[in-house]
């Protein structure tokens, strides 16, 4: 009996992997196949609910912010070439100059009480949204490491 259970688990296992082998991005599990995201995947997914809950109302839902007073994220030369000080502004808010995309703001962005992870994951969302992208992931160790 318990060769006959390992069996069919070995048979399960060979068959789960020729499924994966065969779609890179999907898991078959029984009848229903379920996407395989990568960590960086499920960051955003979670990055995006971060940002419609706190962000989108003054960067609005396209990330084109408001022109004089809430700054572009959409390809925003800021994320791209400011890691530390955007990490920085999220998870401890922002007050005085900054130039985007050419454009001097001068706004003050309140601190939004946000975890290290939830930082992580909206910087995720936005450094890969609009014509964002980044070539290394924001994780919560080094949201962790950014300083008052």
């Amino acid at each position: 009996m318990k060769a006959i259970s390992l069996l069919l688990l070995l048979c399960m296992v060979v068959s789960c992997q020729e499924s994966t082998a065969k779609k890179n991005e999907t898991l078959k599990i029984g009848q229903k196949e379920v996407a395989i995201q990568s960590p960086l995947e499920e960051s955003i997914a979670r990055g995006e609910e971060v940002y419609n809950d706190f962000c989108k109302q003054c960067h609005l839902p396209n990330g084109k912010g408001v022109k004089n007073i809430y700054p572009p994220l959409a390809n925003s030369d800021w994320l791209k070439e400011k890691r530390k000080e955007s990490i920085h502004a999220v998870k401890y808010g922002l007050q005085g100059e900054i130039e985007v995309n050419g454009q001097t703001y001068s706004n003050i962005m309140m601190p939004m009480g946000l975890e290290d992870q939830e930082v992580a994951d909206v910087m995720n969302y936005t450094m890969n949204s609009w014509g964002n992208t980044q070539e290394r992931m924001v994780t919560k160790e080094e949201v962790a490491g950014v300083e008052k």
